[in-house]
């Protein structure tokens, strides 16, 4: 065994410097990216909706979150009364409405038939 074999060998057993921060570098990429694209879309929708459930007034045209349609009606602190067809009204969690339905109708969307 030559001296230059000796050498390759004994190199080629050291880990080579600098593998660990660019794993950290891209670890932390990934985890801005991941903020950047889902989680903070995912609050801004979740601010907006809670503003919209704390401005709702009377007379409101609203949908909940299992679709039903109807009109504002009274509003307490957690609850909603909505009138939906006639006399029939149901009283429902504030956070079971998810949007407003006077602005379906203004973007063409169709809505129910009585």
């Amino acid at each position: 065994m030559n001296f230059l074999t000796f050498l390759q060998a004994a190199g080629a057993a050291q880990p080579q410097a600098g593998g660990g921060m660019s794993f950290w570098i891209m670890i932390l990429l990934m985890f801005a990216v991941m903020w950047l694209f889902m989680i903070r879309p995912q609050r801004k929708q979740q601010k907006e909706l809670e503003k919209f459930r704390n401005e709702l007034k009377k007379g409101d045209k609203v949908v909940t979150a299992g679709g039903i349609y109807g009109t504002v009606a009274d509003i307490q602190e957690r609850t909603v009364l909505i009138k939906v067809d006639g006399d029939v009204k149901l009283r429902v969690d504030k956070n079971s409405i998810v949007r407003d339905y006077s602005e379906a109708q203004s973007n063409g969307e169709q809505t129910p038939q009585k």
